[in-house]
């Protein structure tokens, strides 16, 4: 019986070696939690801009709009970097290897994509569709780089999907949906995670 338990217990530890090989598990829910800050204080700017009178500059007001939007995402990805280089620190686990690349290049190519794509809108001066297209192929990103990382982000990209979607038809409220998809979905996602695994290493 006791070589039974034994082999039993030899199993699961070869299984859990190999998901933390296939899987890059050092994401910090911190990182989601420094992102959706960062997303809810440059709504608050946009909301403040979008107040003021534009009438004479409208699209100096949208690149603007596009200039915050890539300090909040550069912001959101330095903060991201460092807890993921503390929480590798902690557990003792390489922050680059096989399956960080996974997730990189998953993560990546919808990504790209996305970006290019809402080039393709600004330069056809379509402002509206920019955030939800924004939220779906970033929402498309998570779902494709989740096989690669802890599973519970393909939750996350699912409802970033369907915010995008829901905010194609009211366009109008742009701001809203991304201060909830970019920012308090994050935060969010970001606290559960961390209770959920990066507590366990603190304690």
């Amino acid at each position: 019986m006791n070589n039974r338990d034994s082999s039993l217990e030899a199993l699961h530890d070869i299984r859990r070696m190999m998901e933390t090989s296939s899987r890059f598990i050092s994401l910090s829910g911190l990182s989601g939690v420094s992102a959706g800050i960062f997303a809810l204080a440059g709504a608050y700017i946009a909301h403040e801009w979008l107040q003021g009178d534009h009438s004479g500059d409208f699209r100096m007001l949208i690149w603007r709009l596009v200039l915050l939007a890539a300090v909040v995402l550069t912001c959101s990805l330095l903060s991201a970097f460092y807890f993921t280089w503390r929480k590798s620190k902690k557990v003792n686990a390489p922050m680059w290897g096989h399956a960080s690349k996974k997730l990189l290049i998953n993560l990546l190519i919808p990504l790209v994509a996305g970006g290019l794509f809402v080039l393709g809108l600004l330069y056809h001066r379509q402002w509206v569709f920019i955030a939800p297209t924004c939220m779906v192929f970033y929402g498309l990103s998570l779902v494709n780089a989740s096989k690669y990382t802890l599973s519970d982000i393909r939750y996350v990209g699912l409802i970033e999907i369907l915010l995008g979607i829901v905010n194609m038809f009211w366009p109008a409220y742009s701001l809203f949906f991304w201060a909830v998809g970019f920012g308090a979905l994050h935060i969010i996602y970001g606290a559960i995670m961390w209770w959920k695994y990066d507590k366990l290493e603190i304690e």
